[in-house]
């Protein structure tokens, strides 16, 4: 009787299964720790300080599991190659879980390991991901392949200062991460929404607008080019209202009133809705009007976690051959994803006095979401597809 390795079980068929659930699992790890260092809780040696922790962590490590099983998957439907499955998709998943441990093992390990093994991820998931693209020669989709290397040169930048190699790239890196998975956000919508709004509602057919398609982009890269080069006031400030304009319009183009009564779609439009929000909260920022944090958390726990739970609940759906409707507990949790955005973004503005009680909500909110993802989805993405197809 043969034995069955690790690798020959049905999460490790193809990249969403086991990167999903290290990104639910880690959304709820990494968020427990950090709360109990934020809570003066828990003290433990970091090879980052804490605050740069937290940051890295919830963008190069939750955030870009998500991006790594949504781009191992789609390339495979984009291309008709097949990507990463079995032993080599076992050792990725190895290589991003290392990453996350060995930051602990400061002091133990050399810090130069420690960067390398987190490091090295972003630019191999590039290289297996430009293989099936380039095989079937679709070089458009090489686009993917320079967002993941740009993230690992933010990445990069952020490993630089901990090293001592420069002084103060950490914040630069951290930034340029951010930019990058936003953009990203921004060019993967423009290919999914229409058509998963046109797949999931009878009768619908949207029209792509391209000069507005365009705007929406270039106005993002805009305003994320004078952050990053560290100007502010007018400039910075008319550019990211251009920038939500411009992409409200887009949305507005795609949006049909019965996405209100589908859940996998409209989670899907207000998580791009807190992208638009942190555009005009950037706008007020420049002018020193509202904390540069609910920017932050504008785009990361309303945009970043919103879209990333939405995609991961409706890819998984998809690609496991199961109908496309959610349950009452995962629609639950895309309301309570919501109400952590708005705890921690926009009531601190009513609110300032209460940001500590605001936080602490947010973050239940937060766990709460992820831990029905979690029991809801890992019998989905651990067990065979329905229809007995490969996947």
């Amino acid at each position: 009787m043969k034995t069955k390795n690790i690798s020959d079980y049905p999460l490790f068929a193809l990249g969403f299964r086991a990167f999903f659930v290290l990104a639910g699992l880690s959304a709820l790890m990494l968020i427990l720790l950090w709360n109990a260092i934020f809570r003066g809780e828990l003290v433990h040696a970091n090879y980052f300080a804490p605050n740069v922790w937290h940051a890295h962590e919830m963008l190069l490590g939750y955030a870009v599991a998500v991006v790594a099983g949504f781009l191992l998957t789609a390339v495979k439907n984009w291309t008709g190659r097949p990507t990463l499955s079995g032993n080599p998709l076992l050792g990725l998943c190895l290589l991003w879980l290392y990453g996350r441990i060995l930051l602990f093992y400061a002091g133990l390990l050399p810090d130069g390991l420690i960067a390398l093994v987190d490091m090295a991820f972003l630019p191999l998931l590039a290289f297996r991901v430009s293989l099936p693209i380039l095989q079937a020669k679709q070089y458009p989709h090489l686009v993917f392949v320079l967002i993941l290397l740009v993230l690992a040169f933010g990445n990069g930048l952020i490993h630089a200062q901990t090293l001592g190699i420069t002084g103060t790239s950490a914040s630069l890196g951290l930034e340029l991460v951010l930019a990058t998975l936003i953009i990203l956000i921004l060019v993967i919508a423009g290919r999914i929404y229409p058509f998963f709004t046109e797949r999931a509602i009878s009768g619908t057919l949207i029209l792509k607008n391209p000069l507005i398609e365009g705007l929406a982009i270039a106005t993002a890269l805009a305003v994320f080019g004078l952050q990053l080069a560290g100007v502010s006031g007018s400039w910075l400030a008319w550019t990211a209202s251009a920038a939500a304009a411009a992409n409200l319009l887009r949305i507005s183009g795609w949006y049909v009133p019965r996405v209100r009564y589908v859940p996998l779609l409209w989670v899907l439009y207000i998580g791009y809705g807190w992208i638009i929000v942190g555009f005009a909260l950037t706008a007020l920022v420049a002018y020193d009007l509202v904390a540069p944090s609910l920017v932050l958390h504008a785009f990361t726990i309303g945009g970043i976690a919103v879209v990333t739970l939405g995609m991961m609940a409706r890819v998984a759906l998809g690609h496991t051959g199961r109908a496309l409707r959610v349950s009452n507990a995962i629609a639950l949790a895309f309301v309570l994803i919501n109400l952590a955005a708005v705890l921690r973004v926009l009531l601190p503005i009513a609110f300032p006095a209460s940001l500590d009680a605001l936080i602490y909500a947010s973050t239940l909110c937060w766990l709460a979401a992820f831990a029905l993802f979690i029991l809801i989805y890992l019998p989905i993405l651990t067990q065979a597809r329905l229809d007995g197809q490969e996947g």
